[in-house]
């Protein structure tokens, strides 16, 4: 049994293709820190069965890549960030448009077939999630006559 057989049973599940949460939700301004996080970053198991003997597949994300859609560097993080008030993990957008962020997350993997003992898979495996739509605005302020 190889683990190229027992991934391809297991990926979907074990694997999960994480989406960016953003704050502002769906748009922001240029200049400002926009907050970016997942939530979904468990150690995930799936049991399967191959060749009549039941694997049980765990994967553990241990790293986060951000793309922020932009063209600047990716940043690659040890945590999945965290929601305001918190600024774990910020971006800021120097241009307006329209931008795609994608997360791709790094799996460490172990497997035990029929409970013979945890064998871990050299390297990890990265899975990239679907792309988070977002609108980069910018705000021009406007003076007034207050008289009117």
């Amino acid at each position: 049994m190889t683990w190229d057989q027992i991934r391809s049973e297991a990926k979907d599940l074990t694997f999960p293709g994480l989406s960016v949460k953003v704050q502002p939700n769906g748009r922001t301004l240029v200049n400002l820190d926009t907050i970016v996080y997942t939530d979904d970053s468990k150690v995930s198991t799936a049991t399967v069965t191959l060749l009549g003997f039941p694997v049980v597949v765990e994967a553990t994300p241990i790293s986060y890549t951000w793309n922020f859609g932009d063209g600047s560097p990716a940043l690659t993080t040890s945590t999945p960030g965290k929601p305001y008030p918190s600024k774990e993990i910020t971006h800021k957008y120097m241009k307006r448009g329209a931008v795609g962020l994608t997360l791709t997350t790094s799996y460490a993997a172990r497997f035990n077939v029929a409970g013979t003992g945890w064998q871990y898979v050299a390297g990890t495996i990265p899975v990239t999630g679907p792309t988070t739509a977002l609108q980069v605005r910018e705000a021009i302020p406007v003076l007034v006559d207050p008289g009117r």
